[in-house]
């Protein structure tokens, strides 16, 4: 049986834990799609490297970049899923047309 402080510290240990699950929901490529990852939000950028097919990635922030086609239809917005790459939305199945996280600052 847990008393006082214990209790809430098991709390704040469970609303920590729950909020770390949140930030690493990731969201799946488009099916069959080896995607560029880019330093940037633009294909002007370099490439950083290229996810496989099948893979999931993080949305850490989005921002506004040049325009792409992909599977998901016609997109500015670019995902930030790690310090420096970005890939396109168009190939990001989120689930929405708007942001899914917050802006890059």
């Amino acid at each position: 049986m847990l008393v006082g402080g214990a209790t809430a510290a098991l709390l704040m240990v469970a609303g920590a834990t729950s909020e770390a699950s949140a930030a690493l929901r990731t969201y799946p490529v488009a099916p069959g799609v080896a995607l560029n990852v880019r330093s940037g939000p633009g294909t002007h950028f370099s490439i950083v490297r290229t996810l496989p097919a099948g893979s999931r990635v993080p949305i850490y922030c989005q921002c506004p970049g040049e325009s792409v086609t992909g599977p998901y239809g016609t997109s500015k917005t670019w995902d930030n899923i790690s310090n420096g790459q970005f890939v396109s939305d168009a190939y990001v199945q989120t689930g929405s047309d708007g942001y899914v996280a917050p802006a890059c600052s």
